[in-house]
């Protein structure tokens, strides 16, 4: 199966799942593809896989990514659909953490493999005080990923499941359910 995870920024889907991963050893993590630079932690194949903008541009001509998209940093990111394939084949279940229009890419290319769950905050004012509070990103992006909230939460119909991330432990739990029911035993 493939665990699709999107919300908009600031909505706790990256803790839970995380949380999702460590309660499920078996599960295996999506690594994307990116063009951005190496940092000096990472390892290419486990954090990303590292492409130059030419390499990624013809896996997007080869058909090889499900999803991508140029984001807020100018670098591009997306999905390997060999990597996602090559998993399937071992029979592994995948944990993605994508925007909605990639979640939705993945659904139509894999249909009922594909269960789409999709962190809903609050409301719109918690996602900005948790954008401000992380202290990540300038008072620009962080505008720039308010403005794309209106247009995820349009897309919540096309989600298997909508999961309220008001408090953690019980979104985590909510989430878990969901993996049990429908992950490969």
């Amino acid at each position: 199966m493939l665990f699709v995870f999107a919300a908009p920024s600031g909505t706790g889907k990256t803790s839970i799942y995380k949380r999702i991963l460590e309660m499920n050893p078996e599960l295996i993590f999506s690594v994307s593809a990116t063009t951005r630079k190496k940092r000096e932690d990472e390892i290419d194949g486990v954090d990303y896989f590292f492409l130059t903008e030419t390499e990624f541009k013809n896996r997007i001509k080869e058909g090889d990514l499900v999803e991508y998209e140029k984001v807020f940093d100018d670098n591009y990111y997306g999905t390997l659909k060999s990597f996602i394939d090559s998993k399937i084949r071992e029979n592994k279940d995948i944990v993605f953490d994508l925007d909605v229009k990639g979640a939705i890419s993945i659904k139509r290319l894999y249909n009922t493999l594909a269960i789409l769950i999709f962190i809903k905050p609050p409301d719109k004012l918690t996602v900005k005080n948790r954008l401000i509070n992380r202290g990540t990103e300038s008072p620009e992006i962080i505008e720039k990923r308010l403005k794309r909230f209106d247009f995820e939460m349009e897309k919540i119909n096309e989600f298997n499941f909508v999961v309220v991330n008001e408090n953690l432990d019980e979104a985590v739990s909510e989430v878990q359910k969901i993996i049990l029911k429908y992950k490969t035993k």
